[in-house]
């Protein structure tokens, strides 16, 4: 049977308050004797606190961002023509900086290209991405002084891991069954 409108609006109004008590530096049975309550059903309470805010700030967030985003988007519209029909390169400016602003906000930027750097500093070449590759750079990554590996893309790591798997199955258990 649902909990009536009531008793949920006071729980709320409870967990609110257990939330600001835990932000002051309360511990969870502090909380719970001040709200005569088990410490259990403090940290539970709080926990489920902390997971709707997170929720309800996750839903301002976006809220925020698509007001913003109309926004921008109703300036670019009116400087547009005239960046583009009369050729006005102060509006041009100001719809390119529109159009980096709307970008930046709805996180559309292309990612930077990134280098791995070698011991001495300097670039590890890595351009195939192949599992290889990945698992070499892995491998010298905490050595200091380390020699940077030649990759052979054609190398296939299903050979190695066949060889483990017969490694094992050579060992001897110690279970004589059949």
């Amino acid at each position: 049977m649902p909990a009536s409108k009531t008793k949920q609006a006071l729980v709320a109004q409870r967990r609110s308050e257990m939330l600001i008590m835990k932000i002051q530096g309360r511990t969870a049975a502090q909380i719970a004797e001040h709200f005569n309550i088990s410490p259990g059903t403090a940290r539970s309470d709080l926990a489920r606190a902390v997971k709707k805010a997170k929720a309800m700030e996750v839903q301002d967030a976006e809220l925020y961002r698509f007001i913003q985003g109309s926004r921008l988007e109703t300036l670019l519209r009116a400087v547009m023509p005239l960046a583009i029909d009369d050729g006005d390169l102060k509006a041009n400016e100001q719809a390119r900086k529109l159009i980096a602003d709307i970008t930046e906000l709805f996180g559309l930027k292309v990612p930077v290209r990134t280098e791995i750097s070698g011991p001495d500093g300097g670039a590890i070449p890595f351009s195939s991405g192949e599992a290889a590759e990945v698992m070499a750079l892995i491998d010298i990554s905490d050595r200091d002084n380390a020699e940077i590996p030649v990759i052979n893309p054609d190398t296939d790591l299903d050979d190695d891991e066949d060889d483990v798997g017969e490694d094992l199955d050579d060992e001897d258990d110690g279970d004589d069954s059949p």
